[in-house]
């Protein structure tokens, strides 16, 4: 296990010190107990490297904002250790690592098993929402919510101890790291690169996944080149926790074909070796025999332009940051209703309010929301209040702290008009932060 520094991941190894390293990458609000019943079988053949999220599993809470650099700490982790090719299995946003891995540095990737992943998950407002939510009310919506998103009804029933574990799991995981997970999946998007992963890849899904389930499945086969799909039956979003010899047997094939010329000789079994030194942490409680398988936001800061260049048109940066801080929902509304009469309009607001004014280095957006909710006040713009009042959850604005603004305000602009205000929103914040049954 692994002293580490926040550039880097905590990881633990087990397995032969001289084998082919497979990397095993967690989903959201999971440990890298969550592949303890892949690991006995796949570490006989391979040395198999686990690692935690940022504020995970008792892991440093270094958040890291962006899928791309969560995969940068984990390059850097491997750097370290002196693994320069591997294989990587990654489940949910450990997916998404595979993803970005495999598109940026191809060469270093044996093979590619993509578990319950998507090229694009759910939409931006849906993380942004979940982010809202355990800035409000911590994570325990989010823990008692886990069993039902990860494993089937029968099999929730029939394991009480293995939804313990996962809820407690949940529970234990640091809230600004959390939140900062959900943005980075909120931003992911590689709908259009997928062309570009050029490594021999295994979809593996669930087929009652009802997160990232066949349907996103089959759009990463169909764009990736070199991918086959593997439909496990009697399985939900965390397969390798439900059916872990179906998954087990899956991913021991796939990445047997990666290595079947470099492959070591099998060793011996694991009780006749010695333990791992890594120290014992609550592991996955063993579950009912498996099933056989059926088958096989920030934006970027814009950069400077030459003298003499001629200034890019801020529209496409303005729509992005419109969309980051309004939420999809609100701007395809708004778009949609344009016409002839107001299309020009929805325009200038979108290129010079959103892509000039939001879009400035000089204040981050919590300022940004503070300030727009105290001259939304002022003016008594009480419908813009409300939409705007949602933008500051997500911008990180938590209710105390538009609870103080709108107070602020009362003072300087009129206690009629904070008044109002307040009842605005409350109206949303309630409506915002209570958890969806």
């Amino acid at each position: 296990m692994s002293e580490t520094p926040p550039n880097t991941l905590q990881y633990r190894f087990d397995g032969p010190e001289d084998a082919p390293v497979l990397i095993l990458g967690p989903s959201l609000g999971t440990t890298w107990h969550m592949w303890d019943r892949q690991v006995p079988e796949l570490s006989r053949r391979w040395r198999v490297l686990r690692f935690d999220l940022p504020g995970h599993g008792g892991a440093p809470a270094h958040p890291a904002g962006s899928v791309a650099e969560l995969a940068d700490r984990l390059a850097a982790t491997l750097d370290e250790l002196g693994v320069q090719r591997f294989g990587y299995a990654g489940c949910s946003i450990g997916g998404a690592v595979g993803i970005d891995l495999a598109l940026r540095i191809p060469h270093r990737i044996a093979s590619l098993a993509l578990v319950a992943a998507s090229p694009r998950f759910g939409t931006a407002d849906e993380f942004r929402q979940r982010g809202v939510i355990v800035r409000t009310n911590g994570l325990d919506p989010m823990a008692r919510a886990a069993p039902e998103s990860w494993f089937t009804p029968g099999f929730a029933a029939a394991q009480p101890a293995i939804v313990e574990w996962a809820v407690q799991m949940v529970r234990t995981t640091d809230p600004g790291c959390y939140i900062a997970a959900c943005e980075a999946l909120a931003a992911f998007d590689v709908r259009a690169d997928l062309g570009r992963v050029g490594v021999p890849t295994l979809v593996l899904v669930g087929s009652d996944d009802q997160l990232t389930g066949p349907a996103e499945a089959r759009t990463l086969v169909a764009g990736i080149p070199d991918a086959r799909l593997a439909l496990v039956p009697g399985a939900s979003h965390l397969a390798p926790v439900e059916q872990p010899a179906a998954v087990t047997d899956l991913l021991v094939r796939h990445f047997s074909l990666a290595w079947q010329d470099t492959l070591h000789a099998i060793p011996a079994p694991q009780s006749a070796r010695s333990a791992s030194s890594a120290p014992s942490a609550p592991s996955v409680p063993c579950a009912s025999a498996p099933v056989t398988p059926v088958a096989e936001i920030a934006p970027a800061a814009e950069q400077p332009h030459p003298e003499g260049a001629v200034r890019p048109d801020p529209y496409e940066a303005g729509m992005k940051v419109r969309r980051a801080v309004l939420g999809d929902a609100h701007v395809d509304q708004a778009m949609a209703a344009a016409d002839e009469f107001t299309a020009d309009f929805q325009e200038l607001v979108t290129r010079y309010a959103w892509g000039e004014v939001w879009n400035r280095e000089g204040l981050d957006r919590r300022t940004r929301s503070a300030v727009t909710l105290t001259a939304l006040v002022a003016g008594g713009h009480l419908e813009e209040l409300a939409f705007h009042t949602r933008a500051a959850l997500r911008s990180g604005l938590t209710p105390t702290e538009i609870r103080e603004i709108l107070i602020q305000a009362g003072v300087y602009c009129g206690v009629p008009a904070a008044n109002a205000a307040f009842r605005v929103a409350r109206s949303v914040i309630l409506e915002e932060t209570t958890p969806r049954d």
